[in-house]
């Protein structure tokens, strides 16, 4: 494990590093089989959670999932009541996170998205005629063609936010354009007519989702970082109570292994949400898919009973009725 991406106190690191060469089975067995996850209504964490919970599942342990917001689930791991949460996106929930991590209950087991991003994102159509960066928009015939418009999802969220600041800040000469702010849905309705019509239009995009797939778009540069550190980079973190990390040595690891692409999470939720498949059938298509990535998810990892764990899940993976 790399600590050096981990607020983990001293005992608890040289706990965790040396937990591979030290367990006994005896030891292993007595490792508490509930594995609790906070899961909110979105589609990425949703499948990636559902995948999790199969290898855990597979291993012997016993997983709830609960659908829970961000703010309830800050506070439910620090009262104990949640063990896991995989979807910390940051800087979007810096504030929560900060606080809560440094009450010392929580342990960063660090970025489990790589390439996630948001952004100011336009049709490839667009971008090929000039608009690169966030710069371009104080342009006067460009904010023209885009209509002074900038499509978003709904009120209050976490892009919401940062639109409104924008706006009212004149970052990018922003501050005459409108927010149309709908949802979701609504935004990308609005893209995909844009896009089938060849209209220019921009919109408030994020990596990973399935319209990095569907659709042809590119994310303008955010020279002021505007979105966030890195020009929009971010990072989806897993954290685990203390607690958590210390009763279970074992299922800690296979949760600080799991990392994923941000175009392996925009497939899976593709699945889920574009193609409206069942989580469970597309976490486990996607591990039937990339058995050398489970592997390596595994590796040090063992059943509760002691076994190494890459076989046995390796078996229940080819089983066609699993």
């Amino acid at each position: 494990m790399n600590l050096s991406r981990r607020p983990l106190t001293l005992a608890l690191a040289g706990a965790l590093l040396a937990a591979p060469l030290t367990w006994s089975s005896a030891a292993l067995a007595e490792e508490p089989a509930q594995v609790r996850f906070s899961v909110p209504a979105w589609p990425g964490v949703t499948v990636k959670t559902a995948l999790a919970s199969r290898l855990l599942e597979t291993l012997g342990y016993e997983v709830r999932q609960q659908e829970l917001g961000s703010t309830i689930t800050y506070e439910a791991l620090t009262q104990g009541e949640l063990d896991a949460f995989l979807a910390a996106w940051l800087p979007a929930q810096q504030g929560m996170y900060e606080t809560t991590l440094e009450k010392g209950l929580i342990v960063d087991l660090g970025n489990n998205v790589d390439g996630a991003r948001l952004g100011f994102a336009v049709p490839a159509y667009v971008y090929e005629a000039g608009v690169t960066s966030a710069e371009d928009l104080a342009d006067e015939e460009i904010a023209e063609r885009l209509g002074r418009t900038v499509y978003s999802i709904e009120v209050g969220s976490g892009m919401s936010d940062t639109l409104n600041e924008a706006v009212e800040n004149d970052t990018y000469g922003l501050g005459d354009w409108d927010l149309s702010e709908t949802s979701t849905p609504g935004m990308l309705s609005a893209a995909d007519a844009a896009i089938d019509r060849e209209e220019w239009i921009v919109f408030a995009g994020w990596t990973p989702h399935w319209m990095n797939i569907e659709y042809d778009i590119r994310y303008l540069d955010d020279t002021r970082d505007m979105w966030g550190p890195d020009g929009g980079r971010s990072d989806v973190k897993t954290l685990v109570t203390t607690d958590f990390a210390e009763s279970h040595p074992n299922a800690t690891r296979l949760l600080d292994q799991l990392v994923f692409s941000a175009d392996d999470q925009s497939a899976m939720i593709r699945g889920f949400s574009y193609e409206e498949r069942e989580p469970e059938e597309v976490a486990l298509q996607w591990l039937r898919d990339n058995p050398e990535r489970v592997a390596a998810f595994l590796e040090g990892v063992t059943t509760r009973d002691g076994e190494p764990a890459w076989p046995v899940v390796q078996q229940a993976l080819e089983n066609p009725d699993a």
